[in-house]
């Protein structure tokens, strides 16, 4: 794959970076910078290069229109914060505005522009809207970066269509995202041990049928172990599940059997009334949910304190560590212990721990640890994912 140290001499080229800026905002405050922070490495290269560096991204789901709630303005003011340099911004993403702001631009200057997703281009089904877009944004520049690793996974103009049509390359993140997550596939230092949380187990079906055959041991929490509690005959309550699931997941089970591979299960649930910072609490078996005083309306909100502890000391003893999904509703202090415990237990690790994105970093920094306690945090939840279960990416196969 084509990376920054393939270009040619950049002082003076306008060089545009696809960055991955889609931040968590309150009103107009970033709630998590993670991927802002993520992106600063290959921008100061350019910087350092004298090239003109025009940042785009997308950011949440604005339908295709212009709508103030996702613009781009305060990530470019905390890029300037993070680059220690002014960082200008421009209200639109192609056009006479954006044509006049790169022109305005210096060798080793920075340009955001507003949001790709307020043109409907970007994210268009149809071949000939994302290339309109695509080429339109192409009139902007002379080589182009790929560096949101979020979205290498979408067919999306900015990802797939723009690389086609100016020189192209991987930036630093993209680099260092997928050697780590060759360490993972190719290879792994064993024991390799993998958790997965979240909400649902048909999002990482893929994972699962994949990393088998690879890993030491899979410990699962979240609302997606209740579909295996499930599966093994339990009740689960109210809790979340997905019984079309339940013949995929006693699949799986058998299947770990057969390669001797250990898939590890909460023996303890903190079950809750409702769901709420203000429910009442029990905890108890996992296999005897429904004897709480809420019976079967309670609701399985984190794996028990047993059930971290266990988890904790069988992450502790693996080489290779990969977490993606949080094993319970963190956001609410009474049900963020087994997040918790698994997070600091990925700090111990003698050997690669990698936190697999999204709500899984989103909780680690909203829990308090630093992203350097880690091996490494990826930016790309979905990504990350979908590179796990050996799916082709649009956005990598394109800088090939």
């Amino acid at each position: 794959m084509r990376t920054l140290k393939d270009l040619p001499e950049l002082s003076g080229k306008r060089v545009i970076v696809r960055c991955d800026l889609n931040v968590p905002l309150n009103g107009s405050t970033i709630t998590d910078d993670g991927r802002v922070r993520a992106s600063v490495p290959t921008l100061e290269y350019l910087i350092e290069r004298g090239a003109k560096v025009i940042v785009i991204s997308h950011l949440g789901r604005p339908e295709g229109a212009p709508d103030p709630q996702y613009s781009l303005a305060p990530v470019a003011k905390r890029l300037g914060e993070l680059l220690g340099k002014d960082v200008a911004f421009v209200g639109e993403t192609v056009g006479e505005q954006a044509t006049e702001a790169v022109s305005a631009l210096n060798n080793g200057e920075v340009l955001v522009l507003e949001n790709l997703r307020f043109n409907p281009g970007e994210t268009a089904k149809d071949d000939a809207g994302r290339n309109a877009f695509a080429q339109a944004l192409a009139s902007l520049g002379d080589v182009f970066v790929s560096d949101g690793f979020g979205v290498v996974h979408r067919k999306q103009a900015s990802v797939y269509d723009l690389p086609k049509l100016l020189p192209s390359v991987a930036g630093l993140l993209i680099e260092t995202e997928l050697k780590v997550l060759e360490r993972l596939t190719d290879k792994p230092e064993k024991p390799y041990v993998v958790v997965l949380g979240g909400s649902k187990v048909s999002d990482k079906l893929g994972v699962i049928d994949h990393l088998l055959p690879r890993v030491s041991k899979i410990l699962v929490g979240g609302g997606m172990v209740f579909t295996f509690l499930a599966a093994l005959g339990n009740k689960v309550g109210s809790s979340l599940l997905e019984k079309d699931q339940i013949e995929t997941v006693l699949g799986y089970l058998a299947k770990a059997k057969e390669l001797g591979v250990e898939i590890v299960l909460p023996t303890d649930i903190v079950v809750a009334s409702k769901f709420g910072a203000d429910a009442d609490v029990e905890i108890t078996a996992a296999t005897q949910m429904e004897s709480t005083p809420f019976g079967e309306k309670g609701l399985g909100l984190d794996i028990g304190p047993e059930s971290a502890k266990a988890f904790a000391e069988d992450i502790r003893s693996a080489k290779t560590v990969f977490w993606n999904g949080p094993m319970g509703v963190f956001e609410i202090d009474k049900f963020a212990n087994g997040t918790r415990e698994v997070a600091k237990a990925l700090t111990e690790v003698d050997g690669l721990s990698v936190v697999g994105g999204g709500d899984s970093a989103a909780a680690v920094r909203q829990l308090g640890f630093e992203d350097n306690q880690f091996g490494h945090i990826s930016t790309g939840g979905g990504a990350s994912l979908e590179y796990l279960e050996g799916k082709i990416m649009p956005g990598l196969e394109v800088l090939k």
